[in-house]
């Protein structure tokens, strides 16, 4: 086999992973993690200086655990970013007081910066695809116009008008307040 023969799987893997990463918040859930990590590290550390803040420092070992889980359900399920990331945020600061200083400092910081990329990240809108030159309202013709009326691209539809000629169209609001019976139009004749 050629090495042409191996490469076109391995760019088809590659692609598909940069699809797949690019479509959701992968590095802010990765620095979210890594920061989580890194404080649940320095807690298990075998330092004299550790700090234990509550019942058997609980929260020492409850904020960063909850750190790591917001990394990888950021990246599991892009669409709840906005509640992870400011989760994340919170969490990050209150590592402050219960994870030995945040982690030394370095755990804060990347779950701080990580929640700070997922709140900012927006998926990625599809393009449209392009269409050919764009028809300039003079040289289009009636047969440029589609079956369902509308006008070619570069043109403002006109207003719509009723479909059995009468008067416009009555609000929702107005037809469900309405009592069962004949029409209005012709109860205003009778009347």
């Amino acid at each position: 086999m050629s090495a042409g023969q191996h490469s076109a799987p391995a760019a088809g893997v590659r692609t598909r992973w940069r699809r797949w990463r690019r479509a959701r918040p992968f590095t802010a859930g990765l620095l979210i993690a890594l920061g989580g990590a890194e404080m649940l590290v320095t807690l298990r550390a075998p330092l004299g200086v550790l700090l234990h803040v509550g019942p058997q420092g609980l929260a020492a070992y409850l904020v960063p655990l909850v750190l790591v889980i917001c990394g990888v359900l950021l990246i599991t399920t892009p669409q709840q970013r906005v509640f992870y990331a400011v989760l994340s945020l919170v969490l990050g600061l209150v590592s402050w007081l219960t994870s030995n200083l945040g982690g030394f400092l370095i755990g804060m910081l990347l779950a701080l910066v990580g929640g700070a990329l997922a709140f900012a990240w927006t998926p990625v809108k599809r393009r449209a695809p392009r269409a050919g030159p764009a028809a300039t309202p003079a040289d289009t013709t009636p047969a440029d116009t589609t079956l369902a009326g509308a006008t070619p691209a570069g043109t403002a539809p006109g207003p719509r008008e009723p479909v059995d000629g009468s008067a416009p169209t009555e609000s929702l609001d107005a037809l469900l307040s309405a009592e069962p019976g004949p029409a209005r139009h012709t109860r205003a004749e009778r009347g």
